[in-house]
């Protein structure tokens, strides 16, 4: 079993600890620091030896960041984890914060007065960062103040740094060696006059050398930093106890290996330019070849575009997980709708038999995230944890929203459903088919080339709108190939300017949630393709969904559909029938049969 159920939070822990840090600031000369949920390679999932945020405050979402200063504590989260944070942390010590609504030199502007000292690691904090904070402050007499990290020197039985195993991504799922991958990229790199990329994300050094890892729960990936070079030669910073033989030899003569102590120094010997992610790399990466007068030039991390257009071995890899997954995905429907009418199921028990139906496909490697099962009102946190102190009963009568991904050898998913316990309630039906025209309008748009997530993102809301109804994320995310769930650098959301490329791969995830009641989304995975030609020759883009399970049928209202939703709707269905039924059980087939049937 890969999700556990312990109570992650402990926000009793956080006032003596936050007095501690205050402790520890005063010495130092602050009035305040900065304490992020990043660590120093700004991935969604941290180590344990880096949840500061986690640690300090009991706040275990993985977005947001803490602002302590002597007088009071912000914890800044967005709209994902409004209910959660209030749930995780103490309201003695610690405020809650809207963000980006109320924006932190906003918030620092108000609560620290002028001349006052904020403090944050340069290794957890990049450039573009630091100065939108900087700039927001101009004029203040506030000043952020590099230094040490002061909750590492209050945090006494701080974990130790993962060490775990490296293995070999086949080049039959990878779709092309590491040092092709190279060669592309050292191509583009002396075709922009530069010398070095220096690249802090771990799924781009994994992509790039067809690599995974275990450092981090839910993504695997093997922390590392790294630097490529103009002559498509790679020197990997990171622990070499991760890095057999086998792998050594994988990696080749050209891929050298360093322990993390000498990536600073690394970083010194330089000859510029050298590119550096101002959106990624940490701040102290800048700082390092400043000091040495080697010449920067701020660009996006060269692996992020390739990465996230798929090749075709990529993309039949995540089409083959993505069937495997629907059937795993089949035979907990069935059986949940069997057993959860009865009343006797709680959100644990439903987490552990999806993990066991995916499991008994014999390639599962891990969850690509902590199941979300919220039961009744707890849907309404959108990104709930269940734990054994929060597991409520699956009662008949409310509705049930399952948010879950699989990590198989050839794919990642990621898929969402909300389904009905028994009777359905009458007050979920109107804004269910509003999520779901939501979804199907992003599944049957086509568009011209040259648009961006942010030009799609109204679709899945305008059904919501119409009723005054909308949702507080974005719709979509990338996902990885066999890589992380969370991928960039395109997403479908109001703020996403990274044109959609054929390859990219994204969720398709609308929904709506009215607090102490119910929640509700649905969510596909889609890929980006070029539309057939049609009218005058355009260039056109669509999108393949990828993911296939059931819709509850119950929960829809069929005369808020038009036409065309509603043959979407069946076509889906029978594409799901015929895809998944063969993969099933017997009795999983009778089920999906009526669960797919025509509207």
């Amino acid at each position: 079993m890969f999700q556990d159920f312990e109570q992650k939070s402990s926000p009793e822990a956080g006032p003596p600890r936050l007095a501690a840090l205050r402790a520890v600031m005063a010495k130092t000369g602050l009035q305040g620091f900065f304490v992020p949920r990043a660590d120093a390679h700004q991935g969604e999932y941290v180590a344990e030896c880096d949840a500061r945020l986690a640690w300090l405050t009991g706040f275990t979402g993985s977005a947001g960041f803490c602002i302590a200063l002597e007088g009071c504590a912000g914890v800044f989260v967005d709209g994902r984890y409004r209910l959660q944070v209030r749930a995780e942390t103490d309201p003695a010590a610690f405020t809650p914060v809207d963000w980006p609504e109320v924006q932190p030199a906003d918030w620092l502007r108000a609560a620290l007065p002028q001349g006052g000292r904020l403090g944050f690691d340069p290794w957890l904090h990049t450039r573009d960062e630091i100065a939108r904070i900087e700039a927001g402050l101009t004029g203040s007499g506030i000043e952020l103040v590099p230094s040490a990290n002061l909750v590492d020197a209050i945090w006494a039985d701080r974990p130790a740094p993962p060490v775990a195993p490296a293995r070999i991504h086949p080049i039959a799922i990878a779709g092309e060696d590491g040092a092709a991958k190279r060669a592309r990229m050292a191509e583009a790199l002396r075709g922009a006059g530069l010398r070095a990329a220096v690249l802090t994300l771990p799924d781009s050094i994994c992509w790039l050398t067809n690599i995974r890892g275990a450092d981090l729960p839910r993504n695997p990936l093997v922390q590392a930093f790294a630097v490529l070079h103009d002559n498509a030669r790679l020197t990997i910073y990171s622990d070499p106890a991760k890095f057999g033989p086998a792998l050594r030899n994988h990696l080749g003569a050209e891929v050298t290996l360093r322990p993390v102590s000498g990536f600073a120094p690394g970083l010194r010997s330089l000859i510029g330019p050298v590119l550096v992610d101002p959106a990624t790399a940490p701040l102290q990466v800048a700082r390092e070849l400043t000091e040495e007068g080697v010449e920067i030039r701020w660009a996006p991390d060269p692996c992020l575009l390739p990465k996230a257009r798929k090749n075709a071995a990529e993309v039949a890899g995540m089409v083959e997980a993505h069937l495997r997954d629907g059937a795993a995905m089949a035979e907990f429907l069935c059986w949940l709708d069997a057993e959860a009418p009865k009343g006797g199921l709680d959100e644990i028990t439903v987490v552990e038999r999806l993990e066991a139906f995916r499991a008994a496909t014999g390639c599962l490697s891990d969850i690509s995230f902590d199941t979300i099962c919220g039961a009744g009102p707890n849907g309404a946190i959108i990104h709930y944890r269940v734990s054994r102190a929060s597991n409520r009963k699956v009662r008949p009568g409310e509705l049930l929203l399952v948010d879950s991904g699989a990590q198989y050898p050839d794919g990642t998913t990621d898929i969402t459903r909300t389904l009905a316990v028994g009777e359905v309630p009458t007050e979920a039906r109107a804004p269910f088919t509003r999520v779901l025209q939501g979804m199907i309008a992003i599944s049957r748009i086509r568009w011209p080339r040259g648009l961006a997530g942010r030009d799609l993102d109204p679709l899945a809301r305008a059904a919501l709108w119409r009723a005054g109804l909308d949702f507080d994320h974005g719709t979509g995310h990338g996902v990885g190939a066999a890589l992380c769930v969370h991928e960039g650098p395109a997403r479908l959301s109001r703020i996403s300017e990274i044109p959609l490329e054929p390859g990219m791969i994204l969720s398709n995830e609308p929904g709506y949630y009215r607090a102490g009641e119910f929640g509700i989304r649905l969510e596909n995975l889609v890929l980006v393709e070029a539309a057939e030609k049609i009218g005058d020759g355009r260039d056109q883009l669509c999108f393949r969904t990828l993911t296939f399970a059931p819709i509850d049928r119950r929960l829809i209202d069929i005369g808020l559909l038009s036409p065309g939703e509603r043959a979407w709707l069946d076509a889906y269905h029978a594409e799901v029938l015929a895809k998944i039924g063969p993969r099933v059980s017997a009795p999983t087939r009778a089920w999906l049969e009526a669960a797919c049937a025509p509207l």
